[in-house]
């Protein structure tokens, strides 16, 4: 898509009023609003953690009613099969009595799906997710079958409890584009929680983007340039969290894996999203270094040393994060 200065400071409009629209509804919540958003400009998937009843669900149903996107739920239990996701075929009797294979459609065949507490599935649903995330593709019994689009998967999990939880595995963590962590709210807000769900006013939802106007936003987000020498601090920052070419004593003790090519990728995607929301034609080393948290913390795994010194993955990307890029400008 050609980047011309009338249609980036629309689309920056529009995305600013989807921004406050959600906000009307949503308390606080501010960087979980934000980072969906962002994710769903740059055409990926977002895992939301944080403690029950944080509004984490509704978050989500917020934003595809914003964006008028068909919304489906999953509640993922231990025995939630992979067809109860991706559908079935069922043997069916037409009108001259013959039978014959009918497909049903399940859950994932909508445009934003709620993967809801994602880790209380077996990795046997879990991996059912998979293509869909990756491929925007399911095939069922040798048949592949495309997604809707946009298409976009949110999953929640839970932090602390763990029992009958089943972790994911990194090959899935990588698929979502950002780990959000989803905050506490502070004392104020959790008055006005109380003000807007136990009071008798009903707040209704403006849809203030169409599905197709989504899909040009993700092309405009892709037009979003980018400098070479910004470009190489995106790469310097990946590559330090690699211990074996890491420049800080911290990543090469306490690292046992770190990002791999799909972490830069998802580093510039994120950061030409934000800027485009912001209303800037380039991506800054300011924006590099303010998604590097939620794109980078999932994909950085502690060795022995890391977990019983109590290391903070967070922190060691801000280690990262705050020595990179000096000598260039922002």
């Amino acid at each position: 898509m050609t980047l011309t200065p009338n249609q980036f400071t629309e689309m920056s409009n529009r995305l600013q009023e989807v921004r406050d629209e959600i906000g009307r509804f949503i308390v606080g919540q501010e960087e979980a609003v934000e980072f969906s958003l962002y994710a769903i400009l740059a055409d990926g998937h977002a895992l939301l953690e944080g403690l029950p009843g944080l509004g984490k669900t509704m978050l989500i149903r917020t934003i595809s009613e914003v964006l008028d996107l068909s919304f489906s739920r999953i509640q993922f239990t231990p025995d939630l099969m992979p067809s109860d996701i991706t559908g079935t075929s069922l043997i069916e009797r037409d009108a001259d009595g013959r039978q014959q294979f009918s497909f049903k459609e399940g859950p994932i065949f909508h445009q934003m799906v709620l993967a809801d507490e994602i880790n209380r599935a077996t990795p046997k649903t879990q991996s059912a997710l998979l293509e869909a995330m990756g491929e925007k593709t399911v095939t069922i019994l040798g048949e592949t079958k495309a997604m809707a689009r946009p298409f976009f998967v949110l999953a929640t999990q839970n932090p602390i409890e763990m029992e009958g939880t089943y972790p994911l595995p990194e090959a899935q963590m990588d698929r979502f584009l950002c780990k959000i962590l989803v905050a506490y709210p502070n004392r104020a807000e959790l008055a006005e929680i109380s003000r807007r769900t136990t009071g008798a006013e009903t707040i209704e939802l403006e849809k203030k983007m169409a599905a197709h106007e989504l899909v040009d936003a993700q092309k405009l987000t892709k037009s979003v340039m980018i400098a070479e020498d910004i470009l190489m601090v995106a790469v310097d920052i990946v590559q330090n969290t690699n211990p074996l070419d890491s420049e800080f004593d911290q990543i090469r003790e306490f690292v046992q894996y770190g990002s791999g090519p799909r972490g830069l990728q998802s580093l510039i995607r994120l950061a030409k999203a934000k800027a485009l929301i912001e209303g800037r034609f380039h991506v800054s080393i300011g924006d590099l270094k303010h998604v590097a948290k939620p794109v980078l913390r999932h994909r950085l795994l502690l060795n022995y040393e890391g977990e019983a010194s109590g290391q903070s993955i967070d922190d060691l990307i801000e280690l990262i994060v705050n020595n990179a890029g000096k000598g260039v400008l922002k």
